[in-house]
């Protein structure tokens, strides 16, 4: 660009000069600076600066130059001062002892000489040399920074990348989940880290509940197995046994071959995660929780009331009817008698309410823990997995169980569900103490009234099998 713009002052000074000299007839003299007074046409031609102007005389002798050196005259040149025609012109490059000039000889015409328009060169290619010399510099500056930058990103980028790509691949050689593996940084690498740590964490963990999952079950499984193993091993004196003791050992092989089958089934159900496989949808509690007393009235034979209020929740429907299920046949285990079961439903909260001999305080935080038994429970049937699966269910449903015991004797046993919705059986009621009385208002209701009926049917004897009460508080 310095050296085009210079060009151009150049060429606009010739064309001023040709058209000069075309225009009138001027002699040398007309160049020449004039003491005392300015000469307009020789301070037009060099006003740029670096544009110099010598004049050559009819015999082609210098009459006047501006430049720092006088440049040399030749042949050529001579030729154009003896040129006739005006306004002819030559250029040519010259080199002196101050540099090298771009020099233009116009003749004047008439064999009156010539004018010879000259511009420094030295300077402009000094200074596009320096200026190419520190870009060449600014560039190489550049280069070695954005390379060392890129060296030092490169290798923090891949140094988390391998550092991660030998994690995995130690787990993949080994089966250990226990792996350190880069969690820093803010970027995309980082997030993988923590999302590579975090799956690793949910694998150990998975990996430790089945392990513990496999040992309790073979410890359980033990039990069952021996009390089988030494009744079958006396089938084959059957025939030499009291009839007592033969009967005895058959209820024993039956009542252990159900209790296995009831373990197996149970170790399945934790074992399988079915929760992928259930779709959620909307569950009606109060009417889940009245199909599930019906089925256990049958199997029992126990009064079974169910006090709910209408309630909707989302939820997985063979897992909630089986959490409810484990809960009322648990009842049905330890009460006494022929006392009644109580199953509630307010606004998301599940309980199941019995008059047996209750929960020690020492196993209330134990009660759902896997193949956990207590010590009342140990002689009865059951595989102490039941209120774990409780659990499960009330937890993949984002809600949590509870265990209490009850003023005058029995336990309450439930779990509650998240929800969004409000009561839609009494608005206004928030679920707690106010609706649990109300609850048990009713339930006092309902059981006093079963009470009455059966004993007016019965003589006073209450029925081993009685109707189901449903009330809707």
């Amino acid at each position: 660009m310095i050296r085009r713009d210079r060009t151009n002052d150049f060429v606009d000074s010739l064309n001023s000069l040709i058209s000069s000299v075309q225009a009138s007839s001027l002699t040398p003299y007309d160049f020449l600076p004039t003491r005392g007074s300015a000469n307009d046409l020789r301070d037009s031609l060099i006003e740029s600066g670096d544009i110099g102007l010598q004049v050559l005389g009819p015999k082609g002798q210098v009459l006047e130059s501006s430049n720092t050196d006088v440049l040399p005259v030749g042949t050529q040149d001579l030729d154009y001062v003896r040129m006739r025609g005006a306004g002819h012109s030559h250029n040519v490059l010259e080199d002196t002892r101050s540099g090298r000039y771009r020099v233009v000889t116009v003749s004047l015409g008439g064999g009156r000489g010539a004018v010879q328009l000259s511009q420094l060169l030295t300077d402009t290619d000094q200074l596009l040399q320096a200026l190419l010399h520190r870009i060449a510099e600014l560039a190489g500056l550049v280069v070695l920074l954005a390379g060392a930058s890129g060296w030092w990103l490169a290798g923090r980028i891949t140094r988390r990348l391998v550092s991660l790509t030998g994690a995995a691949e130690h787990v993949a050689s080994t089966g250990e989940l226990d792996v350190d593996v880069p969690r820093r940084g803010a970027d995309e690498i980082g997030r993988l880290g923590r999302a590579f740590d975090d799956m690793l964490g949910r694998l150990a963990r998975s990996k430790d509940d089945q392990r513990r999952l496999v040992q309790d079950a073979g410890h359980e499984l033990r039990t069952p197995l021996t009390s089988l193993r030494t009744n079958i091993a006396a089938l084959p004196r059957l025939d030499q046994l009291p009839q007592e003791s033969r009967d005895g050992l058959l209820e024993d092989l039956a009542t252990e071959t159900r209790e296995l089958t009831v373990l197996v089934n149970e170790l399945v159900e934790l074992a399988a995660d079915r929760r992928e496989a259930e779709e959620p949808s909307e569950v009606d509690l109060d009417a889940l929780a009245e199909r599930v007393a019906e089925l256990a009235r049958r199997r029992t034979g126990r009064e079974i009331v169910v006090v709910a209020r209408p309630f909707v929740v989302t939820g997985r429907p063979q897992a909630l009817q089986r959490a409810l299920t484990n809960l009322v046949e648990n009842a049905a285990k330890f009460a006494t008698g022929d006392s009644q079961i109580l199953l509630t439903v307010d606004a998301g909260r599940v309980a199941v309410l019995d008059r047996g001999p209750g929960i020690d305080e020492a196993d209330l935080d134990r009660v759902f823990n896997r193949f956990y038994r207590a010590t009342k429970a140990r002689s009865l049937p059951g595989s102490g997995l039941g209120l774990s699966i409780v659990r499960e269910v009330a937890e993949s449903h984002g809600g949590r169980v509870f265990a209490h015991n009850r003023p005058g004797g029995g336990a309450e046993i439930g779990f509650t569900l998240r929800t969004d919705q409000p009561d839609q059986g009494a608005v206004g009621t928030p679920p707690g103490k106010t609706a649990g009385k109300t609850l048990g208002k009713a339930a006092g209701k309902a059981s006093a009234k079963a009470s009455a009926k059966a004993s007016a049917q019965g003589g006073g004897k209450p029925p081993t099998r009685r109707p189901l009460n449903r009330t809707k508080g």
